[in-house]
């Protein structure tokens, strides 16, 4: 069994944890998620903890149970708190609206880029930072690099969409390099 399949997962307050017919629902404040567990794998609920275990001994399903494991603790956070990525908006006249889970990006293009998402996924903008937020931590992810791709930052600039805290390498234009090299 992995390392991590090993640690416990704790239910936090006001979420519950059931397990039905092969797979784990959770359920809190922010939404509901399930899994389907797959068949190497066992998930008991125990003393108010989720512990994750192998049915019969194989590297699969060693792989699986940390998988497994990592997936229902993420469920778990995602009902109780919720996840959130933020991007921020960098170029002269970029632009981005939001409303409830449809986000349109005014980015440059002869056309505004129009992303829409699952209902459980919501966007928001403040001041050219956008917030992609949900209960499932994939989806909240996927959505985010979905944004990001409309318009990835450009070494030259800095301009496009990036996540915050994101580091861009930036490269030194023709002009300058041209002005290095008659300078020696």
């Amino acid at each position: 069994m992995s390392k991590i399949a090993k640690i416990p997962v704790e239910i936090k307050e006001g979420s519950q944890v059931s397990i039905t017919d092969g797979e784990v629902k959770v359920s809190g404040p922010k939404g509901s998620l399930s899994f389907k567990i797959p068949s190497d794998v066992s998930v008991k609920i125990d003393d108010g903890k989720v512990k994750v275990g192998v049915v019969k001994e194989s590297d699969k399903a060693k792989a699986l149970s940390g998988l497994v494991r990592a997936n229902v603790a993420n469920m778990i956070t995602g009902c109780t708190e919720g996840f959130s990525k933020k991007l921020e908006l960098t170029g002269v006249g970029y632009r981005a609206q939001a409303s409830g889970n449809t986000l349109t990006l005014s980015v440059g293009y002869s056309h505004p880029v129009i992303i829409k998402a699952d209902q459980s996924i919501t966007f928001s903008v403040e001041e050219n930072v956008i917030t992609v937020s949900g209960t499932d931590k994939a989806m909240v992810g996927d959505i985010a690099s979905k944004v990001r791709a409309v318009r990835p930052p450009e070494p030259y600039k800095g301009k496009g969409i990036k996540y915050q805290g994101e580091y861009i390498r930036r490269k030194v234009g023709k002009a300058a390099k041209a002005v290095g090299a008659a300078g020696s």
